[in-house]
């Protein structure tokens, strides 16, 4: 979907600030955050549906969050969605009405192995065989999406080289929204930077963005 989350390639926000000696936490509530937000995919379901719901936070509140707040954020929206929370239950901390949830909840073991393993998204059946091959020049199809979706609004309507095809993958944006894995060809395609930029950039840099095969159309 288009909204604020989605940023890349915006100038007016200035640079990202970088911290020296970073932290992995700064404070111990965001390493709550961090712990509830793995254990949630264990109940509250996939990745995909934790980014869209990230992705649907007011604009102005979006800004204003940091990166573990918007983490809590997309746990709250995510509970809402699917009848575990109420607006008076986040707001006070307490339950109102207990519910049933469809799985039993996780422990530290299965958080673990989520840490360590992750989750994933390569799959053998589905749409095995690519239609594009290394070296093709494409096109990333400007597609409207009032859902999730992978495909980052600045390389819409750009053209890049397809430079290494990763086998098939799940699609996010029907498994955001329990619509089935879709699996499908994922690629990873070259952008030059004056592509995406105009000829204003006098860097040769290159962006490599890993895009699904309904993401784009050969390039004519």
């Amino acid at each position: 979907m288009n909204n604020i989350h989605d940023m890349g390639g915006f100038i007016q926000f200035g640079p990202i600030p970088q911290e020296t000696d970073e932290p992995v936490f700064h404070s111990d509530w965001e390493r709550k955050v961090f712990a509830m937000n793995i254990a949630s995919l264990a109940f509250l379901g996939p990745v995909d549906r934790a980014r869209h719901a990230v992705e649907r936070m007011n604009t102005k509140e979006y800004i204003n969050s940091s990166y573990y707040e918007r983490w809590l954020r997309g746990i709250e929206i995510m509970g809402k969605d699917l009848g575990y929370l109420t607006d008076e239950e986040i707001a006070t901390g307490k339950v109102i009405q207990h519910k049933e949830m469809p799985h039993p909840p996780p422990n530290a073991e299965m958080v673990e192995g989520l840490i360590r393993g992750g989750a994933p998204a390569t799959r053998e059946d589905g749409r095995l065989e690519p239609v594009f091959s290394v070296g093709d020049i494409v096109l990333v199809r400007n597609l409207e999406s009032k859902g999730h979706t992978r495909a980052t609004n600045y390389v819409k309507g750009k053209v890049g080289v397809i430079i290494k095809f990763n086998g098939s993958h799940l699609l996010p944006d029907t498994h955001a929204h329990d619509l089935g894995d879709n699996a499908q060809p994922l690629y990873t395609v070259r952008f030059e930077a004056k592509t995406l930029w105009g000829d204003n950039v006098d860097r040769k840099d290159c962006v490599y963005i890993d895009l699904w095969e309904d993401y784009l159309e050969a390039a004519e």
